[in-house]
Parts: structure tokens; C-alpha cells; sequence
């Protein structure tokens, strides 16, 4: 009896958790590309026709022209032409029938009709980024030809969920609000750098952007560089070598002893001295005082091995003790 109720149980439980996240199948690009054409029986007006019709939508127009999409208005610059209708698709029908709305309902009247245009926030995620990688494919490459394949693509986020276009001329997030962002998502990260030693986010030393690419990158957890080492040598570049006699697992990568954002013990290290070192070391040395009498036990590894990820300089015995 007891094991068919458990099973019973073991049977709800996943029910519960299949529903908690409703699976999106993937469609082919060609019908996201079809979601995202527009109406057909609309034609392309300009933002000059387009926003002179409605005065509602004057603020955004002047964050646009301030914007990089719109320097790209401009004729004169051989840029490809980024608009309104770039993104919200043909807008004729969209301004048809303001002037007779505005004789009716007065200022009530002076608005578009936005269920012409597309309904960008109800498009699935791929097809919104399709819309912005329909140029940022080209002019964007190589920093998107990860995206497809990235984490953030493959949880259902899109371009419109970090970048809000219409919030004023700054296209691209700041650094002062990039932490924020993440953290919507990474509240476990936030955490992390809240302990004792961390590296300095909270400061505004440094931006997850600097380790991270938000757009996909090979390297797992969407690191910057080839590895993980070359990552974390481009700002500590002197334990980075080439050293005589060098610390094995600091050639190898630097997280087999030190962890990324916070930890609670000195210099991000994953476990506290002498533990970190006793995982893969003898923990006791003989011969320090007198040979065969005792066994020293050292609080810091690192008081003796100073030259932790490396050293130039042998010991006494002509041996690479990583000693200074």
C-alpha cells in the first residue's frame, strides 16, 4: 500500500512541475519572419507623415532621433535606414483615419490605431529579436552570432527584455544599471557579491559585461575568452606566468581554487587554508624541525608557499617549493 501511494505521489509531484513551465516548440525562421512582416495591405509613410499625426508619440520621436538608430536617418551617412516603421512595420492604416477621430473626439482623437501596426509585445521572443537581428545580424556580427545557441535565448528572453528603446536616447544599457538587470534574473549572484570577498561590482570597479557575454559566447556560462584562465588573465595578468615553477591547477583553471563573484573566505577562495590546499596536498611536512620528531601543521599554506600561482626563484634544495 505504501509504495502505491508513493507512486501516486511521486506522479502528482510531476504533473505539478511539468505545468509550472508550458513548452513553447520551436517554429522554423521563416514563420517567424512571417509575424513580423506587417500588414500587407499598409504602406510605409516615414516618421516625418507618421509622427506629425500624432502628437502622443513626440517625446519618443526625439529620444529616436537622439539615439544611434537615429543617426542612421540621416541620408548622408550611407547607413541603412532605421525608422519607426523599422520595427512597428507599415503605418498608413495606423494614421488613416486620426484627422476624422480628431474632429470627432477632439484631443481624444489624436491617436493611432496601434492594432495596424505589430503587436510587438505579444510576438513570441524569437520573433522579437528577429526583428532587431534583421540588421544587428549584419552590422552586430561577431558579437551576435552566438545569440541563437545562448542561454538567453534558449530561456525565451528576446532583445526587448534588456533593451528598452522608448526609455530615452541611450540605446544600449548603462553600466550603472547592468548589475540591476542581471540581477532580476540572478538574484543568487547578487548574494554572492555581498559577501566579505568579492570582486568589486559593488564598487563600480567592474560590470558583468566584463566577464560575461550577454549575447552568447562558447565558453560555458557565457564567458569571455578561449578559457577560463584567459579570462581571469586579462585583469590579473601578473599570476598569469610563464613561470619556472609553476602551481599546477593554477595552469589549468583558476576555479579549481578560487570562485567567481563572492566567498565568504580571503582572496574568493572556494575553501579557507589549509583545507583548499590538503584536498590535493600531504598536509603535513616532516623534516621542518628535526627530521622524523615532528609534524608541522601551518594555519596558511601561503605563510611558507608565498608564490602561490608560480615562481622564478628555487628553494635550498634547488627544488620549485613556490617560495619567493
Amino acid at each position: 500500500m505504501r509504495v502505491i501511494t508513493a507512486l501516486i505521489t511521486a506522479v502528482s509531484l510531476l504533473s505539478a512541475c511539468s505545468g509550472m513551465k508550458q513548452a513553447y516548440p520551436l517554429l522554423p525562421v521563416a514563420e517567424y519572419e512571417k509575424m513580423i512582416v506587417g500588414r500587407l495591405d499598409a504602406d510605409y509613410v516615414g516618421d516625418n507623415n507618421c509622427v506629425s499625426k500624432c502628437h502622443a508619440h513626440d517625446k519618443i520621436r526625439e529620444f529616436s532621433r537622439l539615439s544611434v538608430h537615429g543617426e542612421q536617418i540621416k541620408p548622408e551617412t550611407g547607413l541603412p535606414l532605421v525608422n519607426c516603421e523599422s520595427c512597428h512595420g507599415p503605418g498608413s492604416l495606423a494614421i488613416a483615419k486620426i484627422e476624422q477621430n480628431r474632429k470627432l473626439q477632439g484631443e481624444a482623437g489624436n491617436r493611432c490605431d496601434s492594432t495596424k501596426l505589430l503587436d510587438l509585445k505579444n510576438l513570441p521572443p524569437q520573433a522579437q529579436s528577429l526583428i532587431c537581428l534583421k540588421c544587428h545580424s549584419i552590422a552586430s556580427t561577431p558579437a551576435l552570432s552566438h545569440w541563437n545557441t545562448s542561454i538567453h535565448a534558449l530561456n525565451e528572453l528576446s532583445c526587448f527584455s534588456c533593451h528598452k528603446l522608448h526609455e530615452g536616447p541611450q540605446q544600449k544599457v548603462s553600466h550603472e544599471k547592468m548589475a540591476e538587470l542581471c540581477y532580476g534574473c540572478h538574484p543568487d549572484v547578487r548574494a554572492q557579491f555581498s559577501l566579505v570577498s568579492h570582486h568589486p561590482m559593488r564598487e563600480r570597479k567592474m560590470d558583468c559585461f566584463d566577464c560575461h557575454e550577454a549575447h552568447g559566447a562558447p565558453m560555458s556560462k557565457m564567458l569571455k575568452g578561449s578559457t577560463t584562465r584567459d579570462l581571469c588573465s586579462r585583469c590579473h595578468m601578473e599570476k598569469s606566468g610563464p613561470f619556472v615553477y609553476e602551481h599546477g591547477d593554477a595552469t589549468e583553471n583558476c576555479m579549481n581554487c578560487h570562485v567567481p563573484h563572492g566567498s565568504v573566505n580571503r582572496r574568493l577562495l572556494s575553501a579557507p587554508m589549509p583545507f583548499l590546499c590538503i584536498q590535493c596536498h600531504n598536509p603535513g611536512h616532516r623534516g621542518v624541525l628535526e627530521a622524523g620528531q615532528k609534524t608541522l601543521f601551518a594555519n596558511r599554506c601561503s605563510d611558507c608557499h608565498s608564490a602561490v600561482h608560480g615562481s622564478n626563484t628555487p628553494d635550498n634544495d634547488g627544488l620549485g617549493s613556490l617560495r619567493r
